[in-house]
């Protein structure tokens, strides 16, 4: 009899975040997986498991810390530059690592080194600057007090001390700190054991040859570092096809084998379905699907007693539900606190952010610092399958499953991913072009650092009025006057223009299609374009191009719009042309530069110029400046000009507005 397919499992009874974290973890054991005892030399970056107590003072004795002469101090009062006073000369060296053979009477010094034990009768020293010494007399010029210049016993440490805690991970400063106590031998958390499996059919491991419809296997390294940073020892398991027995052997030999499992990538249709079922014939599952975005169909369940957890395949979606779900249990079993606190950052939301009512988000945001050193969230604009969103972000905001939507201007608090997140010298907001990238190559050379937000120009404009933006690159084209960017900053006083460069935008397609204008691509259904996001320049000029093909066409603009791919968007010419290539679109609008990258044809349609608004308030900063130098430059001249569609004017990098 023919088996009967085995139906997919929905997620109809998805938990809150709150109520699956409970659930889960109280299923578990969030104990460490033990201690061992190793070399201080192989310490950096464990976990110590016991209290190290200071054994000795340190230094052990007391020591001069400057290079000069040993002294009592009440012999020393009355010197001065011009009335120096004389002491006899003990006619001792004292050098470092030596026990002092003298005793500073009263009248003498002893000369001695730095680091070097202070002798008897002294409580102060001279430094050599300050002291003469001729034959058996010593010159001194300034007076001393008691204690200066002398490093005293356990100043630095005192015997009986807490040095460091236990469950501290050990940088370079801790295991110097150690090793002043003269201990090589320190006992630590054993790492736990995770083993790292990747499922799907179609991904395939970094270092070979990528062919088509396939994509290297990020997420394993993703989730083996993630791992790393936070004490555990990962071992990579390799890739499992869509195929029951393969994972069920894999998933059996880890059972036996690792503390802990974590796969990736089979939670969707199909790969998921297998590996549910796996899990719930060797194990239990605990959690199957969380009302959280993104990493809704994330699954939590243990096999043998050891955790096995399934993330979603999306980089993006497989890093926040790490962070989220598996990092505490990670950082427990490591012997580290379970939560890592976030530092937090109070900001300002620069554009409504909406949010799905009944699930509790992770929203991924940049910051811009505000003229008033304040700041400034802008919400990361890439899905989930892009891992530059989790990589290039600063931090999240958490929207609570009860909010829809986060108003422009609404205060948040957001979680950083690294606490030390510097806000950049230079900060760009505004529309993409890839032959910018040579002149920010020439500022990060000499040493500036630099953020790029691609949210298009008409929004890097509004964060240019913020002066949240230092730099908005634009190419706004006005339908009244048929002029670029002037007209948009004409009303703003804080704003002024320079020149950029020109570039030439136009349809670019695969060679295999013969249209030769917009029209006639707009009017074949079986093309299907690829758009560029609202408020980007090119947006703008291809919605007018529209707006006149309906004119002389006579048919409402409205229902021109309705070409196929309208609606789909790409944040930069790159992505534009990248789509084409790869065949996810028959054709779009972008500059001629990366058409000639991708080798695609390319079909003109306006001379564009693409200029840079600067707040007044901004002109002076260094790295402003820097720029504006930059793109006049010869070094970034040539390169512009290597690049087919690119014109550059005789006034680049001149003021033309303000």
């Amino acid at each position: 009899m023919k088996e009967q397919p085995k139906t997919r499992k929905e997620f109809h009874d998805v938990m809150s975040f709150d109520e699956a974290i409970t659930k889960y973890y109280n299923s578990i054991s969030l104990e460490s997986v033990g201690t061992e005892t190793i070399d201080i030399s192989e310490s950096l970056n464990r976990i110590l498991a016991e209290k190290i107590i200071a054994k000795i003072d340190v230094p052990p004795f007391a020591r001069s810390s400057k290079d000069g002469y040993a002294v009592n101090a009440k012999d020393t009062f009355e010197a001065d530059e011009e009335h120096p006073i004389f002491l006899n000369f003990n006619k001792e060296f004292i050098a470092a690592g030596s026990v002092p053979k003298k005793e500073v009477k009263e009248n003498f010094a002893s000369e001695i080194a730095t680091g070097a034990m202070i002798p008897r009768g002294s409580n102060a020293v001279v430094m050599i600057e300050y002291a003469d010494i001729k034959e058996d007399k010593i010159k001194i010029y300034r007076p001393v007090t008691p204690g200066e210049n002398i490093m005293h016993a356990g100043s630095d440490m005192m015997a009986g001390e807490l040095l460091i805690d236990k469950g501290q991970k050990l940088s370079s400063r801790e295991t110097a700190v150690i090793a002043t106590q003269g201990i090589n031998k320190i006992k630590v958390f054993k790492k736990p054991k995770i083993g790292v499996i990747s499922t799907g059919n179609e991904i395939i491991e970094v270092g070979k040859k990528l062919t088509e419809g396939k994509i290297y296997d990020t997420n394993a390294r993703i989730v083996c570092d993630f791992c790393k940073e936070n004490g555990a020892n990962p071992t990579y398991l390799g890739i499992v096809k869509d195929n029951e027995k393969e994972i069920k052997e894999k998933i059996k030999f880890a059972s036996k084998n690792f503390d802990m499992i974590i796969l990736s990538g089979g939670t969707s249709a199909g790969i998921g379905d297998i590996c549910y079922r796996v899990i719930e014939e060797l194990g239990q599952i605990i959690v199957h699907g969380v009302a959280i975005k993104p990493g809704k169909p994330i699954v939590l369940g243990k096999v043998k007693e050891i955790p096995t957890i399934i993330l979603p395949g999306f980089p993006t979606s497989a890093s926040i539900t790490f962070n989220m779900f598996v990092k505490p249990i990670v950082r427990a079993k490591s012997g580290l606190p379970k939560y890592e606190e976030y530092k937090k950052i109070i900001a300002k939301v620069a554009e409504r952010i909406n949010s799905e009512g009944g699930k509790h988000e992770f929203i991924l945001v940049n910051l811009a610092k505000q003229k008033d050193n304040t700041f400034s969230a802008y919400q990361t604009t890439k899905n989930s399958g892009a891992i530059t969103t989790f990589s290039f972000s600063d931090g999240f905001i958490e929207i609570k499953d009860n909010t829809n939507a986060i108003l422009k201007d609404e205060t948040v608090e957001v979680n950083l991913f690294n606490e030390n997140t510097k806000i950049s010298d230079l900060t760009f907001i505004g529309s993409h072009c890839v032959m910018l990238e040579p002149a920010l190559a020439i500022l990060r050379k000499k040493g500036f650092t630099i953020k790029i937000l691609h949210v298009g120009s008409s929004v890097g404009l509004d964060a240019a009025r913020r002066e949240e933006s230092d730099i908005s690159p634009t190419h706004l084209l006005d339908e009244k006057s048929n002029e670029y960017n002037i007209a948009f900053i004409k009303n703003d006083n804080n704003l002024t223009l320079y020149k950029g460069y020109i570039r030439k935008q136009g349809i670019v397609f695969r060679k295999d299609i013969k249209h030769t204008t917009l029209k006639e691509f707009i009017s074949n259904k079986n093309l299907r374009m690829i758009n560029r996001n609202k408020g980007s320049g090119t947006r703008v000029l291809f919605d007018k191009l529209l707006k006149d093909i309906s004119l002389k066409i006579n048919i409402p603009f409205n229902e021109l719009k309705k070409i196929k791919g309208y609606e789909l968007e790409a944040n930069t010419h790159s992505a534009v042309a990248a789509a084409v290539a790869q065949k996810k679109a028959d054709f779009g609008i972008a500059i001629e530069t990366v058409a000639e990258q991708y080798g695609l044809s390319f079909i003109p349609l306006k001379d564009e110029n693409y200029d840079f608004c600067i707040p007044k308030s901004k002109l002076s900063k260094p790295a402003i400046q820097e720029f504006l130098k930059v793109i006049k430059s010869k070094e970034f001249v040539s390169e512009l000009q290597k690049n087919k569609g690119i014109e550059v004017p005789k006034n680049i990098g001149e003021k033309i507005y303000e």
